[in-house]
């Protein structure tokens, strides 16, 4: 039996302790209300340096005013063909955070008369129209407005990402062990209770996400901009007939009872597979080991419907304009990958604390195969949905990438490099898959990228070009890893490490190659 050790314990209480602080101190210091936004602005363009940082201030709230500019041109042939990327960012309501209208503003940079104007602002220029000076005013509110949702979604945004990652990671591994189970694997079983341990975090971890998906659709937080009710509103200014079109589908309601469906669905597999692995222990022929083949083959069929649609869900839907038919599937081989690595990790430290005496490098060369394996998928993926969609240069899709290289270039670029480069390259070689400090540093990176991944994901619909990893994120981070050690842990110190009765446990007792 393991015994979780006083340290490790420590050390994860201290993580959750420290990402509380992290996480309130960011929700406390965002701003309250549009006067500190004001404040906020002023002193960016101060540090931007004297009359230069002032006319690029100007400059970028002009930018926010041709949004509206760019919606009234859209009946224009010409300008849609000159920037096709404006043709999306036109049908977005100002207040709405979402990824077209930082689009709107990069297309703006490049329109003659705005940057005239910009800079007739900037040099204090008062001879201009009362009616215009009164549009300008109206403008700039809307851009203040617009950057005070930015800067309160941050601190929701954060936990939201660190959230969803650490439960899908428990999820993966979820997946990997159903398909062990009806793959009749022989290899694996010595590692079926590290990965028991590690989906124990699913219940905790879907909690979580389900009453952060129930406080956006209660309005307590606007990370999903479609819940705006003057969207679909026929008689509002800010009607969007898209999204209003979508409402069938993408209404609080539903999506609520969608998402119940699916965290029952995932944790009642969890709970009666891991209740027959423990039955067949003690049992006497593979009744419950036959019932977990059952229900596995059964679990896999609706983990893969409810996983695509997941995606779609909850982290599609910040984008309500913009879909891809790879999002599920590229979501799936983003956590799986994830869960797998965990699975690895766990089984390292344990092994290295003088657990798991049956688990041999030939154990840990699978898992590292793994790793490179759907590393490799996961890539094949991202090019396949990045290069259709920028090669076909359609303006509702491209936009989607345009605001993540504009804005987002380091970790779109980043993550790219620390999801494929870095494990191919490190995990190619055959011997390196056997050596502990090689799995873990890949792992390590691994699990990073594609932490970074789900940020891009998520970040560039809800706070725009106002992110940067601050407390929030790093007290989100340590606060759901501290959350995550102490349940996987505290699970594997309740039952035996080893699957004693499992008919394929001596094949993957003596397994080498």
């Amino acid at each position: 039996m393991y015994t979780f050790s006083s340290k490790l314990k420590t050390f994860s209480i201290i993580l959750m302790v420290v990402g509380i602080l992290g996480v309130g101190y960011s929700f406390l210091t965002a701003p309250k209300n549009t006067a500190e936004v004001e404040e906020i602005l002023k002193k960016e363009a101060e540090e931007h340096g004297g009359h230069g940082g002032h006319h690029e201030a100007v400059a970028g709230h002009d930018k926010h005013e041709a949004h509206g500019t760019a919606t009234e041109a859209h009946e224009t042939v010409a300008a849609a063909e000159a920037k096709p990327e404006a043709s999306m960012a036109d049908s977005v309501h100002v207040d709405t955070i979402s990824v077209t209208k930082d689009t709107a503003h990069a297309v703006a940079a490049t329109e003659e008369h705005h940057d005239d104007h910009a800079a007739v602002a900037a040099h204090g220029h008062d001879k201009a129209e009362g009616g215009h000076d009164d549009a300008h005013a109206a403008e700039h509110a809307k851009h203040v407005e617009h950057v005070f949702h930015q800067l309160k979604n941050k601190p929701w945004a954060a936990v939201y990402v660190a959230a969803l990652f650490f439960m899908l990671i428990s999820l993966g591994a979820l997946a990997f062990y159903a398909i062990q189970q009806v793959a009749q694997a022989g290899w694996s079983p010595v590692l079926f209770r590290v990965m028991q341990g590690i989906t124990a975090y699913l219940p905790w971890g879907s909690i979580i996400v389900f009453v952060l998906l129930a406080l956006g659709a209660f309005h307590v937080h606007h990370l999903f901009v479609w819940m705006d009710p003057k969207l679909v509103d026929p008689t509002s200014p800010d009607f969007d007939k898209l999204i209003a079109n979508k409402s069938g589908y993408l209404n609080e309601y539903f999506w609520l009872i969608r998402a119940a469906v699916f965290i029952i669905g995932w944790n009642l597999y969890r709970y009666f597979s891991r209740k027959n692995c423990l039955a067949q222990d003690q049992a006497s022929d593979n009744a419950f080991y036959k019932k977990n083949f059952k229900i596995s083959a059964g679990f896999l069929v609706f983990f893969i419907v409810t996983e695509s649609i997941m995606s779609w869900d909850w982290i599609m839907s910040v984008d309500p304009h913009w879909f891809s038919t790879l999002f599920g599937w590229y979501v799936f081989a983003s956590f799986f990958v994830s869960g797998i690595t965990v699975i690895a990790m766990v089984t390292l430290y344990l092994k290295s604390r003088g657990y798991l005496e049956y688990v041999n490098t030939s154990h840990i060369h699978d898992l590292a195969k793994f790793m490179f394996g759907i590393s490799v998928f996961w890539t094949y993926l991202w090019f396949s949905q990045f290069m259709l969609i920028w090669y076909a240069n359609i303006p509702e899709e491209v936009t989607y990438f345009i605001t993540r290289i504009e804005q987002y270039n380091l970790p779109f670029f980043g993550m790219v490099a620390m999801n494929f480069l870095f494990p191919v390259l490190i995990l190619i070689n055959t011997d390196f898959k056997r050596l502990t400090w090689i799995v873990v540093m890949a792992g390590v990176v691994i699990l990073a990228g594609h932490y970074i991944d789900f940020y891009n994901m998520i970040m560039p619909a809800t706070v725009g070009d106002r992110w940067f990893i601050g407390a929030g994120e790093i007290g989100a981070i340590f606060f759901f890893l501290g959350l995550f050690i102490f349940v996987v842990f505290t699970a594997l110190s309740k039952s035996p490490l080893l699957a004693k009765r499992n008919p394929f446990i001596e094949e993957s007792k003596h397994f080498h190659y």
